[in-house]
């Protein structure tokens, strides 16, 4: 990240965070419903690889620490969690929306409301 001023990649998540929240509000289609979330997630994910990171920093993996600053490594232990997190999510949202589709015969959320009880 050599040159790119710090708030960059706060903005991309800005940018990330806010496209989510636009789909959320503007979308009725579970598809699309699903695809912001996941963009919601990769948001969060970003910003916690963005906390962790250290200009000119190294990997926190040896043994025996070389001198220097070295990369936080529990951000990206809490992504990687987060990342298999939502792929489950992912999973088990798409599989209900296929549920939803073969009951309504549409993925608008609207209709989804006649499956209650």
């Amino acid at each position: 990240m050599e040159g790119i001023p710090y708030n960059v990649p706060y903005l991309a998540v800005a940018a990330l965070i806010g496209i989510a929240f636009y789909i959320f509000l503007s979308q009725r289609n579970l598809i699309k419903l699903v695809m912001g979330l996941s963009i919601l997630a990769s948001g969060v994910n970003l910003f916690l690889i963005t906390l962790g990171y250290r200009e000119a920093g190294v990997a926190p993996i040896y043994t025996h620490a070389p001198a220097g600053v070295m990369v936080l490594p529990v951000p990206q232990a809490l992504t990687l969690t987060s990342i298999v997190i939502a792929v489950a999510c992912l999973a088990l949202m798409l599989s209900m929306v296929i549920h939803i589709y073969r009951h309504t015969g549409s993925t608008d959320s609207e209709k989804s409301r006649i499956m209650k009880g």
